[in-house]
């Protein structure tokens, strides 16, 4: 077992917290690190998943594991420090916050356990900025009709409701304005022109479906379900649990389908609809998903762009090459791949050019 490689895994994620004003998780993966080489409580709870690959993200199943705790009312010590619940972070609580964090993850190892053997689910709802983006950019391109949204890796199915969602920046308002869910300044130096002329000419999206796929889909009406989704959301993130709320309200009033599958089964059994735009989209899900798995979504999707009349592929995924930019790219019908936006990982602000 390679303590090392975990230990590298937890700084390195720690960087990456740094870097998205996320310092009191940050903070903590820094110490985990150290208890992890030192053979501390950390290491022991992960024992069995210390070789497990980046994209595994063990780290963040520890963050959230232990943030399910605070938010439950079993952490008050640690709750003290996490402003999801109330508490509030100074960098000079750094080292009472790791004595309440490594305490919890000693007594309550069993309780930890089980989140090292699911994936990190956020279902980011500030990425539904670049999803939107990228539908209204495909309603301009194909004209209007109603929408069929499919989504891959949908966990719980939150940002199928994404045309219920708000999205405000300069030189645009797009969305119902009492919207429980508002994704403000969402892009850097204002809405670009296409945006502008196709939220104008689109004010409003009938969707007519709602179905997605998820390996381990969660259900945001349980109070499980609706705990893991708070617990990824990093805790100094409070503008983010807000709009997860919102979601959760909107998820609870609108209808849709999620089934238990992989992505290449789940589009192998999708045809095209008469009379609709089908839209297959995913965002931050495919590093997730094997490369001969991949292999069979292209190609699922290549036969849908031509299988119908109207088809549209839209992603929001790293950059293949550039693993640090994330990107929003569209697919018309049988057309080739463009990218049309670039934002924040968390999918507020985004920006083009």
């Amino acid at each position: 077992m390679s303590w090392e490689q975990a230990a590298e895994a937890m700084a390195r994620q720690a960087v990456a917290c740094a870097g998205l004003a996320a310092g009191l998780c940050a903070d903590l993966l820094d110490r985990a690190a150290a208890d992890v080489r030192a053979g501390g409580p950390c290491a022991k709870v992960i024992t069995g998943y210390a070789d497990a690959p980046p994209d595994a993200a063990v780290p963040l199943r520890l963050l959230g594991g232990v943030h399910a705790l605070v938010l439950s009312g079993r952490a008050p010590e640690l709750a003290r420090f996490y402003p999801s619940a109330g508490g509030a972070y100074r960098p000079a609580d750094a080292d009472a916050c790791w004595a309440a964090f490594r305490a919890i993850v000693a007594t309550e190892r069993d309780a930890l356990r089980p989140w090292l053997r699911r994936p990190p689910q956020t279902n980011e709802v500030g990425r539904a900025n670049l999803l939107l983006a990228g539908l209204l950019y495909a309603l301009r391109r194909l004209g209007p009709r109603p929408v069929r949204l499919v989504e891959l890796g949908t966990s719980a199915g939150l940002n199928l409701r994404a045309d219920r969602f708000r999205v405000t920046a300069t030189g645009l308002g797009w969305g119902p304005a009492d919207s429980p869910v508002v994704l403000p300044e969402a892009w850097r130096g204002g809405a670009p022109g296409w945006l502008r002329e196709a939220a104008r000419a689109y004010p409003e999206v009938a969707v007519v479906e709602r179905l997605g796929c998820d390996v381990t889909p969660l259900d945001p009406g349980s109070a499980a379900g609706a705990l893991a989704l708070r617990a990824y959301v990093w805790p100094e993130h409070t503008a983010r649990a807000a709009r997860l709320a919102g979601a959760l309200e909107l998820a609870r009033r609108v209808p849709a389908r999620v089934e238990a599958a992989g992505a290449a089964d789940f589009l192998a059994g999708l045809r095209p609809a008469p009379g609709v735009l089908t839209v297959v989209w995913h965002s931050v899900m495919r590093q997730y998903v094997p490369a001969a798995e991949w292999a069979q979504v292209s190609a699922e999707i290549d036969r849908l762009a031509v299988a119908g009349p109207a088809f549209a592929h839209l992603s929001f995924e790293p950059d293949p090459v550039d693993r640090g930019r994330f990107t929003l790219r569209a697919r018309i019908g049988a057309g080739p791949d463009r990218e049309l936006a670039e934002a924040h990982p968390h999918g507020l602000p985004a920006w083009t050019g």
